[in-house]
C-alpha cells in the first residue's frame, strides 16, 4: 500500500452554521481516502457584521480550538488534524484579521474574498457586472499582497454570483495583471473541488486561469471545501488531471504556515478513490448542500 502524503487542507465544523459533522467525522473519512492529514479550516469571526449566519461566533472561538484539538488527540497516529482557518478578506479588514491570526498557533489561512456575501456586494456592486468581476480580482491582489494569508481561496468564485455573464477571456487582460501582482508576493492559490457542485459547474478556478497561474509558477494546494464528512478528499482525481492540463507536476499544503510540496504522480497514487454505488450516492447527495 503507497504511504499516505497528502492533506486536504480545507473544511469546516458545525460552527459555521451550514456545514454538518464533527471534525472526527472528516478526519474518518480522511482515513478512508488514504489522506495522511486534513486542515479544518471554518469560517472566521468577524469584528463587524459580515454574514454572521455563515461563520462562528466570536466567543465561540475557544470552542473552535477545542473542537480540533479533540479531533488531532482522537486521530493521533492515524489522520494528522490541523488546524486552520479561512478568514474573509476585504479592505479595511487588516488590522482585526492581523489580531485574530495571532490568537492561536494556526497550521494554515487561507484568505477568501466572498462576492456572494450581502454586504460584499452593499459595498462593491454598483450595478455594473464587469466592474463588480474586476473589483473582485483587485480585492484578491490586496488580499495576496497583505500578507495575512498562505493561500487565495477559490479564486474565480465570482462566477457563481452572475454565472450567465461570466466570460473568463473576455477579463483575461485584467485577470492576467492581477495574477502578476499576485505571483509577485510568493502565496499560493487554491484549486477548490466543490466548484463541481456550484454554477457554473466546474472547479474554482477554471481551466483558463489555472494554466495563467502556472505561467507564472503560483503554487497549487488543492481543497474540497466540504461542510459534510462525505466530501473530504472529493474529486481530487479530477482536480490532479486539470492541473496536469494546465501544466503542473506538483500539488501543495501548509503545515505550521510553511509549504510542503509533493510530486503530482504521487500523490495521486497514495490515495484510494470510492468506487461504486456509493461513490455516486455520496456525489449527488453533496450536490444539495
Amino acid at each position: 500500500m503507497t504511504e499516505a502524503i497528502l492533506y486536504d487542507t480545507h473544511m469546516h465544523t458545525p460552527l459555521c452554521k451550514h456545514s454538518v459533522g464533527e471534525p472526527e467525522a472528516y478526519a474518518e473519512t480522511a482515513l478512508k481516502k488514504g489522506l495522511k492529514g486534513i486542515t479544518i479550516t471554518c469560517h472566521s469571526p468577524m469584528n463587524v457584521t459580515w454574514s454572521p449566519h455563515l461563520r462562528m461566533e466570536m466567543n465561540q472561538f475557544d470552542q473552535y480550538l477545542s473542537m480540533v484539538e479533540r479531533a488531532r488527540a482522537a486521530y493521533e497516529g492515524r489522520v494528522d488534524v490541523r488546524l486552520g482557518i479561512e478568514s474573509d478578506y476585504f479592505p479595511g479588514a487588516e488590522a482585526w484579521l492581523t489580531e485574530l491570526h495571532s490568537r492561536a498557533d494556526f497550521d494554515y489561512v487561507i484568505g477568501s474574498v466572498h462576492p456572494q456575501m450581502r454586504e460584499y456586494q452593499e459595498r462593491y456592486y454598483k450595478g455594473d457586472v464587469i466592474a463588480f468581476q474586476k473589483g473582485y480580482y483587485d480585492h484578491l491582489v490586496m488580499a495576496a499582497e497583505s500578507g495575512l494569508f498562505d493561500c487565495l481561496a477559490h479564486p474565480d468564485i465570482v462566477k457563481t454570483v452572475h454565472p450567465r455573464e461570466w466570460n473568463a477571456h473576455f477579463l483575461l487582460d485584467h485577470i492576467r495583471a492581477s495574477l502578476d501582482q499576485i505571483a509577485a508576493t510568493g502565496i499560493a492559490m487554491e484549486l477548490n473541488t466543490s466548484g463541481l457542485i456550484k454554477t457554473p459547474s466546474e472547479m474554482n478556478p477554471g481551466s483558463l486561469i489555472l494554466h495563467e497561474m502556472w505561467l507564472r509558477n503560483i503554487p497549487v494546494v488543492v481543497g474540497s471545501d466540504s461542510h459534510d464528512p462525505k466530501r473530504v478528499g472529493a474529486d481530487f482525481d479530477k482536480a490532479f488531471d486539470l492541473l496536469q492540463e494546465a501544466g503542473y507536476n506538483e500539488v501543495n499544503f501548509f503545515l505550521a504556515r510553511k509549504r510542503h510540496t509533493v510530486m503530482l504522480e504521487d500523490a495521486r497514487a497514495s490515495l484510494r478513490q470510492p468506487t461504486g454505488l456509493a461513490g455516486m450516492v455520496s456525489s449527488f447527495a453533496q450536490k444539495f448542500i
